[in-house]
Formats: C-alpha cells, structure tokens, sequence
C-alpha cells in the first residue's frame, strides 16, 4: 500500500499491544513465549510506522495493573525493555526516532529506568517520529499525578486556578508534548480501551483486529490506517458541516 505514504497518515498512531498470552497458548507454549514473540512485532512496527510517516506511535508495554500479573511474568515483561532498547537504540538514532515515555517510572526496577533513560538522552534531539513507551501505565494514575502537579504549583502561587483550561490541564500530563490520537489500535480482538490514554484518545478512531500482537505486521498497520482514511471525522460537527457544505 504504497499509496499510502503521507496521504491522510494519522499524526499520532496509539496501539494497546494484546495478545501475547493467549497466541502463546495456542501455539503450546509458555504464555512468555508469547511476549518474547510479541518484541519482534514493536521492531517491525516501530520501523513500519516511521517509514509510513506517522508522527507519534506511543505503545502500551506495561500497565498498572500488570504488576498483579504472575511474579515470573512480570520479571520477564521487565527484561524485554532493556533488551530492546540496547538492540534498537542504535538503529533509533540512525532514523532519527526520539523515545520517549509514559507512566509511573519509579516503580520500574533500577535496570529499565537506566535503559530507558540512557535511550531518552540519547535520542533527545532527534526530530523524527516520537516513540512513546507506556510503561507503568495508567490513564487513571496520570490524570490523579496531573491533578497532584497542578495543585502543587497552585499552592506556590505559579497557577491561578480561574485560569485553568483544558490546554493548562494537558499541560501537567506526563508527555506535555503529546498531541491527541488520531489511531487507536487494538490486536487481540478485543472490545476495550484498558486505562490507556483516557484524555488523550478523546476523538480518536478506534479499530481492533482479531489479529495477536506478536502476528501483527505492517500489512495489518497500513489496513487499520486505510480504515482510518476511510472514517469521517466530525469532532461533534455535522457532516454537512465537515464537508463545508
């Protein structure tokens, strides 16, 4: 789909990366299988989306609530970051990509924090497509964590609380930078959002596929994107109103 290059291609392309598990289980194996399987499907997405021209791919790796996941779950799903960032990082800064991430960091053990900051320093100023890692994540959490920062800089004086809009409050997320999803993309067939990027899926598309994360290629990136090309997007508008008509 060559036609598809900068020809109405979403600024900012979300995935909640589902499937890893039960692909696993499928195939006979352990459900970590599945999540080593499913790293080879962010390289390849990673790489697809950069290429298509999409300005902003954030990834839901990790939520909140997957730290109540199985312990020897959670330690695999805490190795993979450092893995790929010392395999990708090089290749990330050759194409200009800048990491960055989401989510309640400090929780993460002492080794993903220093990949992960090592991988943000080094590609801060690059100016290419913006690869955001949700890990630790939740929409919940990072809206509570903004209200905290609001309120702090109400107490030194630094806000006037009249003065307050939803530019002001966007501002405290914790990507300030992060323009609202265009594309929000689910694998696994299922029907939910999960806590993801409440404030910043607003009016965002959604299109799921039945398709597990570690089978999901470019050939499925460009069809959800074809799908996005083919929705009208009226922002409580009219059709009529859209069309200028």
């Amino acid at each position: 789909m060559d036609a598809l290059r900068n020809d109405r291609i979403p600024n900012h392309v979300a995935v909640i990366m589902d499937g890893n598990g039960r692909w696993a289980e499928r195939q006979g194996l352990e459900r970590t299988d599945g999540h080593r399987a499913g790293v080879e499907s962010v390289r390849q997405i990673v790489r697809a989306a950069n290429d298509l021209g999409v300005g902003w791919l954030t990834l839901y790796a990790f939520s909140s609530e997957n730290w109540s996941r199985p312990k020897h779950e959670v330690e695999l799903l805490m190795s993979l970051p450092e893995a790929y960032f010392e395999q990708e990082l090089p290749e990330a800064i050759e194409k200009n990509v800048r990491i960055l991430s989401i989510g309640r960091d400090d929780r993460l053990p002492p080794g993903v924090r220093k990949s992960l900051g090592h991988a943000r320093e080094q590609t801060a100023m690059n100016s290419g497509m913006r690869l955001v890692f949700a890990l630790s994540y939740g929409s919940r959490g990072e809206i509570v964590d903004a209200v905290s920062r609001l309120l702090k800089d109400h107490e030194i004086g630094a806000i006037d609380p009249e003065a307050i809009d939803e530019k002001t409050f966007a501002a405290y997320l914790d990507q300030p930078e992060m323009p609202d999803v265009d594309l929000l993309i689910r694998t696994g067939g299922e029907q939910r959002v999960s806590n993801f990027l409440l404030w910043q899926i607003a009016y965002a598309e959604i299109v799921t596929t039945e398709c597990m994360w570690p089978e999901f290629r470019r050939d499925h990136l460009e069809e959800a994107i074809a799908t996005f090309r083919s929705r009208e997007r009226r922002f409580g508008l009219t059709s009529a109103q859209v069309r200028g008509s």
